[in-house]
């Protein structure tokens, strides 16, 4: 059983409810969701889900179909990862109680394009953007000085070049049935 990390990306109505339906499909069957992000596309009455999982590609294909079965989710795209680009965000704020050490910290940030987004007397907070191996290089720079608090978003990823997740295989009504019950 080869076990990867699998990103889907999730067109669903922006409406209350639809996350929790849609992450109760994961839960129901036993999936941990290895991260989750959600906001409105360009279109306010649609959301983009993004959910990283670590399974099969059966399972995730199996996963994908039974989405594509919610009346909610207009489309389900499982990416490449050769194919796309992913990027979470990381807040990070760190103990800069001295001068020297706030300049060792800011020197860090430079280094990895994180920008400062609070400074304090005693704490510096950094906004990074970038992939997992990106965010763990630098908390492990910055847990020497004292990290208080940190919080990631949960990946966010996009097809490189013209693909898209519009998906026209969806037909109008296909799904129609107990709309309401959902």
């Amino acid at each position: 059983m080869n076990r990867q990390r699998y990103t889907l990306a999730i067109l669903v109505d922006n409406e209350a409810g639809v996350l929790s339906r849609v992450v109760r499909l994961f839960s129901g069957k036993g999936y941990n969701i290895e991260s989750l992000a959600v906001g409105t596309t360009d279109d306010p009455a649609i959301s983009r889900i993004t959910v990283e999982v670590i399974t099969t590609q059966a399972q995730v294909e199996l996963l994908s179909n039974q989405l594509r079965k919610l009346i909610c989710v207009h489309s389900v795209k499982t990416l490449k990862p050769e194919q796309s680009i992913r990027r979470e965000l990381v807040l990070i704020k760190v103990l800069a109680d001295q001068s020297e050490r706030r300049n060792e910290i800011i020197q860090i940030a430079n280094i990895f394009r994180a920008s400062i987004i609070d400074v304090s007397k005693a704490s510096l907070t950094l906004a990074l953007i970038g992939d997992e191996s990106k965010a763990e290089a630098i908390q492990n720079l910055l847990a020497e000085f004292g990290i208080l608090e940190l919080v990631r978003t949960g990946m966010v990823a996009l097809e490189r070049g013209q693909y898209t997740i519009d998906e026209q295989t969806k037909e109008k009504g296909e799904f129609d049935y107990g709309k309401n019950v959902l």
